[in-house]
């Protein structure tokens, strides 16, 4: 029965695949994953419930697959940003990148913003912002090394640069009455202040044992 309906819809399987994951990024995106079925995906993509279930196994899978590729786009932005110009150059562009990331592609940002746990197809669950602020981290921590500070510490300014973004880019995305480009500087103006003058090892002045 699928091996016909693939032939009848003129779409190899591999095309077929891509169009269930377009239909259910857009799908997860206006109605979030509890809200979304298999029946509304495969209505939206004009093929039976078994063929969803062929290529994915079911919901779960297509979202575990969605997720990924936005966080694998998200991520390959930010790395691309960060590896060259001056420090602050590169918080700005790391900034800049993520949220040209959420003006060019709102579906995706609608699914990952969402922060709905997950099993990611890494195995595992998580929260959609912890996974991506963790792949950040890992990014970070390679720049870090490279300046003298310890890498360990990567993923706090990791998930305070993702976070901090993503609640803009929820706001910007409501809003839009600044381009994108001068939230970005005001981001990166905002961070730059505190990573300008960061210690090789921050104490609290209130902790003298730390």
């Amino acid at each position: 029965m699928s091996d016909r309906e693939e032939r009848s819809g003129r779409l190899t399987a591999a095309a077929r695949r891509a169009q269930l994951i377009e239909v259910g990024r857009s799908l997860f995106a206006k109605r979030g994953y509890d809200a979304t079925s298999v029946e509304e995906i495969a209505e939206r993509a004009k093929v039976s419930k078994p063929i969803v279930y062929e290529h994915f196994g079911g919901k779960e899978g297509l979202y575990a697959v969605v997720v990924d590729r936005e966080t694998d786009y998200v991520v390959k932005r930010i790395a691309e940003s960060v590896s060259s110009g001056s420090p602050r150059e590169r918080v700005e562009r790391a900034a800049l990148a993520f949220l040209n990331y959420v003006k060019e592609n709102p579906d995706g940002f609608a699914v990952l913003s969402r922060g709905v746990p997950v099993v990611s197809a890494r195995g595992g669950m998580s929260s959609l912002l912890n996974d991506l602020a963790e792949r950040v981290g890992d990014v970070f921590a390679a720049t870090f090394k490279q300046a003298g500070y310890d890498p360990k510490v990567a993923p706090v300014y990791a998930h305070a640069l993702v976070g901090m973004v993503t609640f803009v880019g929820q706001w910007w995305t409501e809003s839009r009455k600044l381009p994108v480009e001068k939230v970005a500087s005001h981001i990166a103006a905002l961070a730059w202040m505190g990573l300008r003058h960061l210690p090789k090892r921050p104490r609290l002045l209130s902790d003298k044992h730390l």
